[in-house]
């Protein structure tokens, strides 16, 4: 067995003989060289006795040895060497007294007792620290400056023994600017540290006295301040808006009417909003629509997730009227409560006419920041659904994930007319309160996709592909799936302060094409509008149709001087039809649609279209014509409307469709309730000074010497 005793104890074999043989060979070399001539290895004790006291002091006494303990024997240099632990000559001169027979049988006791365990371990230490210096340079970047100023803190070098006399050089700290600060930081960082940990502790005291109870409801208020100040973040850093200073447009108030029966049926008609307002606030309040019947709310899927509609559709009829409390309420839970980030599928057509129209008409009329605020940060969740390779939009899109698609019913995965051609008027007030031209750059890219495009006998087919960009199925529809397209045509001009060209001529050229392929009149002598599928002729006339007599009306003013009176005729025209379809039922309300073949003329045949939903249409038509040519009878024709209204609508929470406008008994069904009427004077949202979305909701006319106005001011 290899053994080393050292001062008593033995070391086990394994930790001498698996020492590389480089080592053993050095160590062993090392210990002949000091055993065979010690005086060439000088010894530092040695050297300091030796060298004389500095100036000025005595000489030290010699430092007697220590006393030779039994068993012990001198070693060279005069010191006690322990038995088996002593110096490398004297275990040779030890070994060397032995006899020579005994010699070969201790050679391997005698190489284990060359190295100490001491000496092991120094030299186990100096290799182990010499070889990370050795090669650790060769691979590893000099860190001792990044680390310095981390973990050590230097200080000066103490001054030489000559020099300890003179003024003290500045330290390092001084020298350095900064370096007492450092210090004075690190040492204010520990401070706050045990500050919080001394805070935390009595925090958790505090709490695990307190009742249940009362830990729940400081729980939730945390939670609510936390989601108040997310809320305040994101208000704040989301939409980026630039300063703006804001002036009422002309007509946002006008005066009350000098007629005393006409403020009577102005009242009248606040009487009924109030009516299904308060039903709504009490059932339904913050989601999306009142069911009147069953009084409970409803969700619609068309707008996915996002919750509110029914109160962001009122707030600009509400300020109209008047209605101040509502309005406060109505802009406290749009402050509070209407979230745009949600994971849902909406559609883009009806969250833009109702979310984003009643948003910026909200702002127009009363200057509140927040509705300018939302209205943009919805209308950038929207701009997803351009992604697609032509620029049209999709009808559905997740505004969440950004991911859209069409409805699975339209014509082979085809975009509709009507819907990504009714958003113009908004995106344009999008890019003008945001000064981001990204929303106008989007709409207008739709006109140059469709300018590009061959039209059947010039007409607008309501299906288009977005990826490929061609049209879908040849159907043509004034109503339904098309109307709002042609609308915003006339209203872009006209919101443009009459200087959109590219829009005012598609729309005049649309009309053109619809007079000479669409409008045809009965045998009765009643203009309508018919639809036209694949080159045929489908003599029926929808509800939604109905919006066109206004229309024709609102853009005489642009027409050639010789076609003004006739577009206005022909709105006239178009208002006595759809007045028609309402005076020949037995309530006095219009159906879906209503046909002109079989020998009938403005009556519906079918009973999926016998139905009545609210629609405003009809009523929407007779107010244009009213302000564009002060014929009392479209203010009679209306006041009708009302009357059929109160007396087959109404109902205890709030107003319901109908089932059958031709039946006496009536069979209720859930839809919306609020029905946008206004009865009044000229000043009122002037025509000249708004335009109304599809949705009516206001919208200021972008009049250039008011934004030559806003740019002086910025």
């Amino acid at each position: 067995m290899c053994s080393v005793p050292a001062h008593g104890t033995a070391t086990p074999a394994r930790e001498v003989c698996r020492a590389p043989r480089l080592l053993r060979s050095s160590i062993r070399g090392v210990r002949r060289a000091r055993d065979a001539s010690p005086g060439r290895i000088p010894d530092p004790r040695a050297e300091r006795l030796a060298r004389p006291p500095p100036l000025g002091q005595a000489a030290a006494p010699p430092r007697p040895a220590p006393p030779r303990l039994p068993g012990q024997f001198r070693a060279a240099g005069g010191g006690a060497a322990p038995r088996g632990g002593g110096g490398p000559a004297a275990a040779e001169l030890e070994s060397d007294r032995r006899p020579p027979q005994n010699r070969c049988a201790s050679a391997a006791k005698r190489r284990a007792r060359r190295v100490p365990l001491t000496e092991k371990f120094v030299l186990l230490l100096v290799f182990s620290a010499s070889s990370p210096s050795a090669w650790g340079h060769l691979f590893l970047p000099d860190s001792s400056k990044l680390l310095s100023g981390v973990f050590f803190t230097r200080r000066p070098a103490a001054a030489p023994a000559a020099a300890r006399g003179q003024p003290r050089a500045p330290s390092a700290a001084r020298r350095r600017p900064g370096g007492g600060a450092a210090a004075a930081g690190r040492a204010g960082s520990l401070e706050r540290i045990r500050a919080d940990h001394e805070r935390a502790l009595r925090e958790a005291k505090e709490t695990l006295q307190k009742l249940p109870e009362e830990i729940r409801r400081d729980i939730r208020q945390d939670k609510e301040k936390l989601l108040q100040d997310a809320r305040g973040r994101k208000e704040a850093g989301a939409p980026g808006l630039p300063q703006r200073l804001f002036r009422q447009p002309v007509g946002a108030v006008g005066q009350e009417p000098a007629d005393p029966e006409v403020r009577q049926r102005r009242e009248k008609i606040k009487e009924m909003m109030k009516h299904a307002w308060d039903n709504y606030k009490r059932y339904a309040w913050g989601l999306n629509e009142l069911k009147p019947i069953s009084k409970q709310g409803h969700s619609s899927n068309l707008f996915g997730n996002i919750q509110g509609a029914t109160i962001v559709d009122a707030l600009d009829t509400l300020y109209i009227m008047e209605m101040k409390e509502e309005f406060k309420e109505a802009k406290e839970w749009v402050e509070k409560n209407l979230d745009f980030n949600v994971n849902a599928e909406i559609s883009v057509f009806e969250v833009n006419i109702r979310f984003v129209g009643g948003l910026l008409s909200a702002y127009y009329l009363s200057g509140e920041e927040v509705f300018r605020k939302k209205a943009v940060e919805l209308g950038e969740k929207l701009l997803p659904a351009f992604n697609t390779p032509t620029g049209i939009p999709w009808a559905l899109l997740n505004i969440k994930s950004g991911i859209g698609r069409n409805w699975p019913w339209a014509s082979g995965g085809s975009s509709i007319l009507a819907e990504f051609g009714t958003l113009h008027l908004e995106f344009v007030h999008l890019s003008h309160l945001s000064g981001n031209p990204v929303f106008a750059e989007k709409v207008m890219n739709i006109r140059k996709v469709l300018n590009r495009l061959d039209k059947p006998e010039g007409l607008y087919p309501n299906y288009l592909n977005p990826s490929s960009g061609q049209w879908g199925q040849h159907h043509v529809s004034i109503g339904g799936l098309g109307d709002s397209f042609y609308e915003y045509l006339l209203k872009a001009w006209l919101m443009s302060d009459k200087t959109d060209e590219d829009g005012k001529k598609m729309y005049y050229d649309a009309v053109q094409a619809i007079e000479t392929h669409l409008i045809r009149k009965s045998s009765g002598g009643l203009t309508y509008i018919a639809e036209w599928k694949g080159g045929l002729l489908e003599h029926k006339m929808g509800h939604l149709t109905c919006f066109a007599g206004g229309m024709f009306a609102l853009g005489a003013d642009g027409a050639p001087s010789d076609k003004t009176g006739h577009h206005i005729e022909l709105g006239a025209e178009i208002a006595k039809t759809c007045h028609e379809s309402y005076d020949r039922t037995r309530m006095k309300l219009g159906p879906e649609a209503f046909r002109f073949d079989g020998g009938v003329e403005a009556i519906a045949t079918r009973q999926n279209e016998k139905y009545y939903i609210l629609r405003p249409e009809v009523i929407e038509t007779y107010m244009y014509m009213w302000r564009l040519t002060h014929d009392p009878k479209y203010r009679d024709w209306g006041w009708e409307a009302v009357e059929a209204l109160e007396k087959h609508c109404r109902v205890d929470g709030g107003y319901s469709g109908i089932r059958d406008v031709y039946n006496n008994h009536e069979s209720h069904d859930d839809v919306q309730q609020i029905l946008y009427l206004r009865f009044s004077e000229d000043d009122l949202l002037p025509f000249d000074h708004w335009v109304f979305n599809t949705e009516a909701h206001p919208l200021p006319v972008l009049h250039k010497d008011d934004e030559n106005k806003e740019e002086n001011q910025k």
